[in-house]
């Protein structure tokens, strides 16, 4: 099933940001911008992210550099939790 799209202008005016940081998110690769219909587009399932993005942007000044840097963090930290749940696994059947 193909995921559903929002329409970038609107999403700005909805949330009071610039469309031109959806541009820069996207020059980072931090998220994908779609053409539908004439019309820039991203996909729901990347609206937590880019609500996370727009926090550390707007409310923490944080940079598009340093929102990288977070989000390849936090990556390896989930890889990191689901690794130590694999080896804690793999522990209780050896006690």
């Amino acid at each position: 099933m193909q995921d559903e799209l929002i329409i970038i202008s609107d999403y700005c005016r909805k949330c009071n940001i610039e469309p031109s940081f959806i541009d820069l998110l996207e020059e980072g690769g931090l998220i994908d911008v779609f053409s539908e219909g004439g019309e820039r587009c991203l996909s729901y399932s990347q609206l937590p992210d880019l609500e996370q993005y727009s926090r550390m942007y707007y409310d923490l000044s944080i940079n598009i550099e340093g929102i990288d840097a977070i989000h390849h963090l936090l990556g390896r930290m989930d890889e990191m939790q689901r690794e130590i749940c694999e080896l804690r696994n793999q522990l209780r059947l050896f006690q």
